[in-house]
């Protein structure tokens, strides 16, 4: 097992316009190699091991077509199953000392980690139609952010992430339908006409770092061979009042649990 590297220094002031601008930074190489490998094997493991209720439920393969993500699902909260070995380095690396100053200086203020992900994303699978995170997690006064860490490498060809530059300022929009055929969620959040999406070119072990209104999303993995998996984590402000009832399991930059007042009115449903 690698070890955890000294904190990162702070964003350069050029980092903190270029998310100011474009409402994401890429930071490269903030994790080793070897630490992406342990995350990768840790969470493989996991998927050779079954079904672990509440975690990692794949189901087996129905009809005609074959559904790749039926054999590996996305992994929703392993932070919150501490006892595992993907668990145990979910919430390590929800709280990284590298990580968390990012964050926090993009917020200007401390942080709270509420939630962690790991996607497989095998060849064929499906892509996540385009969305703002912010949808889903409901966080108010300021928006969630995400850090969404590439763990093997990552282009178009393997479902790579495409981003939106500037949509950050747009407020959350009322979703459609989507081609379910192309995406595994049902929502889709069309781009303006006049910001085109552009594809976040991650070597493993490179983070990027968006605000919980970018619109953002990926096309399925047109790839032979290649996996495209990263691990997600997302985050809110200190200050924030209110947070989606879906999210339970939220840890200081010191590992105490934090709770927030949910939202009025009707739940959103779980998503990323």
């Amino acid at each position: 097992m690698s070890t955890t590297a000294a904190p990162a220094p702070a964003l350069t002031a050029a980092q903190l316009a270029t998310f100011a601008r474009d409402g994401y930074v890429i930071v490269q190489g903030l994790w080793g190699r070897s630490e992406v490998a342990d995350i990768r094997a840790a969470f493989f493991a996991l998927a050779e091991g079954g079904v672990v209720p509440g975690l990692f439920e794949p189901t087996a393969q129905t009809g005609t077509i074959v559904d790749p993500l039926q054999r590996y699902p996305r992994v929703m909260h392993p932070h919150a199953h501490p006892q595992l070995p993907a668990g145990a380095l979910a919430s390590r690396f929800l709280l990284d000392r590298r990580v968390l100053p990012i964050v926090e200086a993009l917020y200007g203020e401390a942080a709270v980690g509420v939630q962690t992900m790991f996607y497989f994303k095998p060849p064929g699978a499906r892509g996540q139609a385009f969305h703002q995170d912010n949808f889903y997690l409901d966080a108010a006064p300021r928006s969630c952010l995400a850090a969404w860490a590439a763990i093997d490498d990552v282009d178009p060809e393997n479902g790579g992430l495409f981003v939106v530059p500037g949509s950050h300022r747009l407020p959350i929009q009322v979703p459609e339908r989507a081609n379910e055929q192309e995406s595994f969620t049902d929502v889709l959040v069309r781009p303006p006409a006049d910001m085109p999406a552009i594809p976040a070119l991650l070597a493993a072990g490179d983070l990027l770092f968006f605000d919980g209104n970018l619109i953002h999303g990926s096309y399925p993995n047109r790839s032979n061979e290649r996996f495209r998996s990263s691990f997600i984590s997302h985050y809110v402000a200190a200050s924030t009042t209110t947070l989606s009832e879906w999210y339970q399991h939220n840890l200081s930059a010191d590992g105490q649990i934090v709770q927030f007042a949910k939202p009025g009115g009707t739940q959103r449903p779980r998503g990323d």
